[in-house]
């Protein structure tokens, strides 16, 4: 039996694409899959971190002052985190504590700034810019008033997904039906000036697209039950460890379908004077969303994918399940950080990280077909727009990198960069090590070279 390199299993306007099986394949499909393709992914967290709880070394510092508004600019006052540059053993800090299984996957990477531009919204830009190809001083040249240029993931996307069913994937965990905030607050890709990629929020949304030729389900019955009988004919083709594979692959996709379809049920439960999507658990949304872009990876669907784990600012309550007895605003507890308050702030940061911990650890128990896992070959990057909530800095960013991109990292580590360091610059790395010939992006001037191996 000859197939594809990709395989799928059709019915009824549903398509479901395989992951490679190796008892399916000639000589030539063997040694044309040998090596994996790269993934990259980067993960967004709003509203900046609480500095003194993620910085090594803070812990017991000053609290530093709060500056907001269109002001941010002048947090260029505040004090800054003075890097002796190089590479140092990793120190999990209190809101790292999450990633202490992980420790010899990720790497920290301090003394990170971004581009500023008066005239936008610090949160708007802190989300909007993140991933930007437009600097400030571009911007002014072209006339643009957000600095909102093609990003980072696009202009991977143009090349590695070449192959892939979609150049990139937008995901988003805001999840709200009604609009809180202008566009900028809850985007981090953008295909060019005032041009967005627009995120998926809704879980039945992304399966929908990830399966199906078009939006509609009406004619279309779950994705397993009509392609079951199909599965278990090719199945019966198998060698043993893909017949296993094969099952995995079609109960993580059960186990999607029950996980929506639960949500939905509470979503229908809820009182109609309370908006709705509040009150879903955090957790549980946030982990289906971040399983369906595995899925896509597993899948080839894509090999780009943006994550993020929720909206800049944003002033509504969320359910993070765990964590508080009820729904809490986010944003305004970051502006409420005095004596132990903070405290309480960091709690969300440490949810957000456990949620970073599940992906690291998802990606480490998917395998891929020449028997390395799924985090082996990605780079899958973590971080904000805003270096402290409080402060609404746009320097001293937080940032962790997950992943190997087949040995081209060497992880455990504590990078320090100098300081002022441009993250353009680590976008610019990130580029260069998912395999594009380039050696310049928006404002960039250099690479991190101490993320290479």
């Amino acid at each position: 039996m000859r197939l594809s390199r990709r395989n799928f299993l059709r019915a009824n306007g549903a398509m479901l694409s395989l992951p490679f099986f190796h008892s399916l394949a000639g000589a030539a499909d063997r040694t044309a899959v040998a090596k994996p393709s790269k993934k990259l992914v980067i993960v967004y967290i709003p509203n900046g971190i609480v500095r003194r709880c993620f910085f090594p070394g803070e812990e017991n510092a000053e609290l530093p002052g709060f500056i907001g508004g269109f002001n941010a600019d002048k947090s260029k006052e505040q004090r800054r985190f003075k890097n002796t540059p190089g590479i140092y053993p990793l120190e999990l800090t209190s809101t790292m504590q999450p990633l202490a299984e992980h420790r010899h996957d990720v790497t920290l990477i301090t003394g990170l700034d971004r581009s500023y531009k008066d005239g936008q919204d610090v949160h708007a830009q802190g989300a909007s810019c993140y991933l930007t190809s437009l600097s400030p001083a571009q911007a002014a040249a072209k006339g643009v008033r957000h600095p909102n240029g093609r990003t980072l993931d696009q202009v991977i996307g143009d090349v590695v997904g070449r192959n892939t069913i979609f150049n990139t994937l937008e995901i988003s965990c805001n999840g709200f039906t009604a609009g809180k905030e202008p566009i900028e607050f809850d985007n981090i890709s953008w295909y060019g000036p005032n041009k967005m990629a627009p995120s998926i929020r809704e879980p039945q949304k992304l399966y929908d697209r990830l399966f199906l030729r078009d939006s509609y389900r009406t004619h279309v019955a779950d994705v397993t039950d009509l392609v079951l009988a199909d599965a278990k004919s090719l199945s019966k083709k198998l060698a043993r460890d893909d017949r296993e594979t094969l099952d995995q692959f079609m109960s993580m996709i059960r186990d999607i379908e029950l996980r929506i379809e639960k949500m939905q049920k509470m979503l229908v439960s809820v009182d109609i004077k309370i908006p709705k999507n509040e009150v879903l658990p955090r957790g549980e949304y946030i982990q289906l969303q971040a399983d369906l872009m595995l899925l896509a990876f597993q899948m080839g669907i894509t090999n780009v994918a943006t994550f993020m784990i929720g909206p800049e600012r944003w002033d509504a309550t969320l359910m993070y399940e765990g964590v508080f007895d009820k729904p809490v605003q986010h944003h305004s507890m970051t502006h409420n950080q005095k004596g132990e308050g903070y405290k309480e702030v960091q709690k969300i940061d440490l949810f957000h990280m456990q949620q970073y911990a599940y992906l690291i650890r998802r990606m480490k128990e998917i395998k891929e077909l020449d028997g390395s896992c799924l985090l082996d070959n990605s780079l899958v990057a973590y971080g904000a727009g805003l270096g402290d909530g409080a402060t609404h800095q746009y320097y001293d960013l937080p940032m962790i990198v997950a992943g190997k991109a087949q040995g081209q990292i060497k992880q455990g580590r504590f990078i320090k960069c100098k300081s002022g360091m441009l993250n353009s610059n680590l976008w610019l790395t990130f580029a260069q090590l998912m395999g594009l010939e380039m050696d310049r992006f928006a404002d960039s001037s250099e690479v991190v070279s101490d993320l290479w191996t």
